[in-house]
This record gives C-alpha cells, structure tokens and sequence, in this order.
C-alpha cells in the first residue's frame, strides 16, 4: 500500500482518480456498456474554459472599478467555498464552475487594482506572461518534452500541497503579526521563492491538460467539461498571482 505524504495535496481537481472514478460509475458491467448521456471531449472542455474565461474577464472589470478590499476578499473566500463543493459533488459543475469564475473575477479583478495602484505598469505585463506560460506549456504537453507520467503527477501534487501549507502557515501567522522570512519580501531569496512557486503553478498546467485528455479517454460524464475547465482556471488564477507578485518584486528591488 502506497504511504500517505504530509505535503500530498487532497485537491480533486488535479488527481486522476476523480476521472476513474465518475468514469466508472456511468458504466455498467464493468465498463462494457455505457450509461446513457453525452462523454467528456478535450474540444467541450476547451469550450467550457472560454466560457469562464469570459464570465471572469467581465467580473475582474468590475472587481477592478470597484476597488475594495471587501470586493476581492469575498471573492477569495466565495471561490473557495465553491471550489470546495464541487471537488464532493463535481456532478453539479455546471452550475458551480460560472459561480467560481465569477466570483474569481472580483478577486483577481481586486487585487489587479491594489497592485495597479502601486505600481500600474505591471498588470499587462503579468497577464502577457500567464498567457505566455500558458502556451509554452500547451507546447511543452503536445509535443512530448514533458510527459504526464504517475511518478511526475505524485511530485507535481506534493510541491503543491507544500505552497498550500505554507500558504495556510503564514495566513494563520498573520493574524500574530508575523510574517514569514523571505515570502512577501524582496532581495534574491523572496524572488527566488516566487520563480519556485511559478515554476510549480506551471507544471500543474500541464496535469490540467493531462485530465482534459483523460476524461475524454476514460468517457467521464460531460458534466466533467466544467470541473476541468475550472480546475485550469483555478491554475491560470494561481499563475496570474504569482507573476503579478514577482513583477512587484522585480520593480520594488530595482
């Protein structure tokens, strides 16, 4: 039996079994007979992602407008909660996935417009970069320079569920006044933080193209076109944060 890691993320949205699993429970016999009702498509799922990436777009305008802290707060937090529901119940993805891009467009909208006030020039440059990452590593995925392999998955998970804990760590440690050395400061070490953490955003979209192609080729339900464009979208978000941190960074150490 294969031992349980402290730093392994229990995120549904990236691990291949929630595709086995919802897979499995629209066959019967074991698989050789479908359940009615439409499959999952790499092509739907594309769809769906476009489809969210509008609904944010439109709320992150206004998150950005409105420019409260309250705004991108709950946005945060609704998101989350969210997110959290449709990794138990990810049949009731296509109600929930435009709910999260939504109101993940008032947190990323909110946050663009805190950094834009301290140092605009910064936000195009980060949103050039996410979408520069994004299609370097589509290119990475397609051509085979990195593959999607379970020992690559297991790591990739593992990294991310060590940010996550320090992410929780140093959010419980500010409530104590106290901030962890080197995360949210400058110099070459707070940098070189922010490229590890990007770098680790990065190679999970390359597992969310990987669960694109799995749903299709295990026949998960359609519904799962939404849970996987929601979880890129959790990723591009991540991503988006991250650069935007590391451009402000860059230009506060200059």
């Amino acid at each position: 039996m294969r031992r349980k890691n402290f730093f392994e993320s229990k995120n549904p949205v990236m691990k291949e079994e929630m595709y086995q699993r919802v897979s499995q429970s629209s066959t019967l016999d074991g698989g050789m007979i479908k359940r009615a009702g439409e499959q999952m498509t790499v092509q739907g799922a594309i769809n769906k992602t476009f489809i969210l990436a509008t609904i944010m777009l439109a709320t992150a305008v206004l998150g950005f407008t409105m420019a409260s802290p309250l705004v991108w707060m709950g946005g945060a937090i609704g998101g989350l909660i969210v997110v959290v529901i449709a990794s138990m119940r990810p049949h009731l993805s296509p109600s929930l996935a435009p709910l999260y891009a939504a109101l993940e467009g008032f947190f990323v909208g909110g946050i663009s417009a805190a950094y834009a006030a301290w140092q605009g020039g910064i936000i195009m440059h980060a949103v050039s970069l996410t979408m520069a990452v994004l299609f370097i590593m589509l290119f990475i995925y397609k051509s085979g320079i990195i593959k999607v392999t379970d020992k690559f998955r297991t790591g990739v998970i593992m990294a991310t569920g060590a940010v996550m804990v320090v992410y929780l760590l140093s959010f419980v440690l500010s409530f104590f006044g106290i901030n962890l050395p080197f995360l949210h400061e400058g110099g070459l070490m707070g940098i070189g933080i922010s490229l590890v953490i990007i770098g680790i955003a990065s190679m999970n979209l390359l597992l969310d193209f990987d669960n694109f192609e799995k749903g299709e080729k295990y026949g998960a339900p359609s519904y799962m076109e939404w849970f996987s464009a929601m979880g890129l979208l959790i990723t591009l978000v991540w991503l988006y944060v991250e650069i935007l941190r590391l451009l402000a960074l860059l230009s506060s150490s200059d």
